[in-house]
């Protein structure tokens, strides 16, 4: 019982590290990009759209969708359109890898709107299909809404944008992700 107890409680330890290990802060991730480490793959995995309207870090090396939006499906209930995961993720995920001369094993960061939608699920995701360790942006670009006062309900609190980080309005064409070219 004794080991039962031990090997469960190791278990759980292990769990919360690897919970640990998978996040990054905005700041955090941003240093590694300034001192330029050589084995770090940051990706932004929002669909090019919402980056067009809510603004871009060109500390990111390319854009790579996890989620996309199709336009032909229209949820009525939700008032809103269809979400569906990228099928090619992981084949542009692995030509971003190679175009920077890494492997699999690089660090691969990805960073979302609000980190918990795209980015951890992607950074998951890309666990799961053989790359350990890949990470995300907690908070995303956009960080967390406000919950009460004027302003409740807008990004305004943590996140890349919030972060005192450099952003802008205007998208890199060379990094986005784009239909016409690979």
């Amino acid at each position: 019982m004794k080991r039962l107890l031990i090997a469960t409680a190791l278990g759980i330890a292990s769990l919360a590290a690897q919970a640990a290990d998978i996040a990054i802060s905005a700041q955090d991730t941003y240093a590694k990009i300034q001192s330029n480490e050589r084995n770090v793959l940051f990706i932004d995995v929002r669909d090019p759209v919402e980056i067009m309207f809510v603004g871009f870090a060109d500390a990111v090396h390319a854009n790579v969708p996890f989620m996309m939006v199709d336009r032909t499906q229209w949820n009525a209930e939700k008032g809103v359109f269809r979400l569906y995961r990228n099928p090619d993720f992981i084949n542009q995920v692995k030509l971003q890898l190679a175009r920077r001369g890494l492997s699999a094993d690089a660090e691969i960061i990805t960073m979302c709107r609000s980190g918990s939608e795209r980015g951890e699920p992607s950074a998951a995701f890309l666990r799961e299909n053989g790359f350990p360790n890949a990470r995300y942006v907690v908070d995303g670009f956009q960080g967390s809404a406000l919950k009460e006062g004027p302003q409740a309900g807008f990004r305004l609190k943590n996140g890349w944008q919030n972060s005192g980080l450099p952003w802008s309005a205007k998208m890199n064409a060379d990094k986005m992700h784009r239909v016409d070219r690979p």
